[in-house]
């Protein structure tokens, strides 16, 4: 298992920009492929996006390409959620997840997740 700690979130303006970042403890966590996840007020949780243990390969929601980047920096545990042209609609809780393997677009593909960091989108 590896331990992720989700940061950066904060209240932005809508138009405006947010990197998210997710810190992972353990020593295999290049093995990892990393996805994030969101939760809206009275949501279920949602795919993000998502990036293979390599980086070579990402995933979008559709409701982020063209918005969002995930990247991951494997010589610092880190994984990143940079958030451009952020809508209201945008405001969740976002979370990391982890999963050895080819990541898939459900809670249930991911074992390990952080505790969340809040991003909130005024209009």
């Amino acid at each position: 298992q590896v331990q992720l700690v989700e940061s950066g979130g904060g209240l932005v303006q809508a138009g405006g920009s947010v990197r998210l970042s997710c810190a992972a403890s353990g020593r295999t966590f290049s093995r990892y492929a990393i996805a994030w996840f969101r939760q809206a007020p009275g949501k279920e949780r949602e795919f993000v996006a998502a990036v293979s243990w390599s980086g070579a390969s990402t995933y979008y929601a559709d409701f982020v390409k063209g918005r969002f980047t995930i990247s991951r920096a494997n010589a610092k545990n880190t994984v990143y959620l940079q958030m451009n042209s952020l809508k209201p609609e945008d405001t969740a809780v976002y979370y990391c997840a982890a999963t050895l393997g080819v990541p898939g677009t459900r809670e249930a593909d991911f074992g390990s997740w952080g505790q969340g960091t809040q991003v909130t989108v005024s209009s």
